[in-house]
C-alpha cells in the first residue's frame, strides 16, 4: 500500500473546518492517502450509532443510494454496521468519499473496492492519529467524530442512543450552529430537539444543495 502523505495546518489542501476548531497553532497533522484535493469538498458528515432500529436502518439504506445518485461527498468514520452498509453503496458510485478511521493509517489495509476507488481518485482516507495508534478505541473514535463534524459542511445523524457519546457529539455541533439533519422518527425525537432539521431519502439532495457553495 502506498505510505500516507502527511499535511500540516499551513498547507494548502488543509482543511479550513479543522483548522478553525482548534486553538491557533495547535491544529492537528493530518495524513492522508489519496487524492488530498478531496479535502476541498463541501462534504456532508453522516453518523449512526451502533444499535440502529429497524425503521431507520431501512431509510439509511435508501438515504445512501440517494447521496451516491445525487453525487454528494460524503465523510465518515464509517465504523458502526450502518456506516459500514453506506461505505458499501457508496463505493458503488463515482462520487467523493472520505473515510476518516479512528485509528493511525499507517499498516491499514484496505478492501479490494477501497483500493479501486483510491486509485480511481474519488477516495481519500485521514486521519489526525500518529503510527502507534494502530487500533480503533472508543475514545479515539469520539476524537475521530469530533474531526468529521469540524471537516464537514453539515452532518447528517440517521441515529443517536439518547444521552449517549453521538447524541453529545449531536449537541455539540448544534451549538457550533453546523447545521444537522434527520429522519422524522419517534426514534429521532432528541436530535429534532436539538434543532436538527428532518428530512427524507427523497428530498435530502435539495436541502444539501441549499447549503453547499458549490
Amino acid at each position: 500500500m502506498t505510505q500516507p502523505v502527511y499535511l500540516t495546518s499551513d498547507h494548502l489542501t488543509y482543511p479550513a473546518g479543522l483548522r478553525a476548531a482548534f486553538t491557533p497553532g495547535q491544529p492537528p497533522t493530518l495524513s492522508v492517502l489519496g487524492d488530498p484535493a478531496l479535502l476541498h469538498q463541501p462534504a456532508l458528515a453522516l453518523f449512526c450509532s451502533v444499535k440502529c432500529p429497524g425503521d431507520l436502518i431501512l431509510k439509511t439504506y435508501d438515504l445512501a443510494q440517494v447521496l451516491r445518485e445525487a453525487h454528494i461527498p460524503v465523510i465518515s468514520g464509517f465504523h458502526s454496521a450502518m456506516e459500514k452498509e453506506c461505505l458499501r453503496l457508496l463505493l458503488r458510485g463515482t462520487q467523493p468519499v472520505l473515510h476518516c478511521p479512528a485509528r493511525s493509517l499507517e499498516g491499514m489495509r484496505l478492501s479490494p473496492e477501497q483500493k479501486h476507488a483510491v486509485e480511481a481518485g474519488r477516495l481519500l482516507l485521514l486521519s489526525t492519529f500518529p503510527a502507534p495508534q494502530r487500533r480503533a478505541t472508543a475514545a479515539l473514535a469520539e476524537k475521530r467524530n469530533g474531526v468529521v463534524g469540524a471537516i464537514a459542511l453539515a452532518s447528517f445523524i440517521a441515529y443517536a442512543t439518547p444521552d449517549g457519546k453521538t447524541e453529545a457529539m449531536a449537541q455539540k455541533l448544534a451549538e457550533n450552529g453546523k447545521p444537522l439533519f434527520t429522519f422524522e422518527s419517534p426514534n429521532t425525537e432528541n436530535l429534532l430537539a436539538l434543532g436538527a432539521k428532518a428530512v427524507t431519502p427523497t428530498t435530502a439532495p435539495s436541502h444539501w444543495h441549499s447549503l453547499s457553495p458549490g
